[in-house]
């Protein structure tokens, strides 16, 4: 099972990229590169499900399983 959400990234004015996400609350990373922040943003998502499920609560976001799948994909090019 895995978690799927959307990450909306922006460049910051001072070369920093940040990341949220509206479909995991809470969810905020930033970091230098894009994979560096997307890596980060990944382990802030399973940080958070973790301490839903330590708290005893279900996450307010939903787990996925493998059988159907859809992503949105951003592939830069150019300049």
């Amino acid at each position: 099972m895995e978690i799927i959400f959307k990450l909306v990234i922006e460049k910051l004015p001072e070369g920093l990229y940040l990341a949220t996400s509206k479909d995991i609350p809470g969810l905020v990373a930033q970091g230098r590169s894009l994979d560096e922040t997307i890596e980060i943003a990944k382990d802030v998502a399973r940080k958070l499900y973790e301490s839903y499920i330590e708290d005893g609560e279900q996450p307010p976001f939903p787990l996925v399983d493998h059988s159907h799948l859809e992503l949105d994909m951003a592939i830069p090019v150019g300049a």
